[in-house]
């Protein structure tokens, strides 16, 4: 599973939340602090483990 952080525009929070990357679309994305809808997602660094050597 990925982790995946939103803002919620009314309450003006940050917050994250787990998905598989195929849920993404389809899940309703409610903030944990007001329940708001309102939510957009953040533009956040990952990292990627492979098992060659660069």
């Amino acid at each position: 599973m990925s982790q995946y952080a939103y803002h919620c525009a009314d309450c003006n929070k940050e917050f994250t939340q787990q998905h598989h990357i195929s849920d993404v679309e389809k899940a309703e994305i409610k903030c944990p602090n007001c329940g708001g809808k309102n939510v957009h997602q953040l533009v956040s660094a990952f990292s990627a483990v492979t098992s060659k050597k660069s």
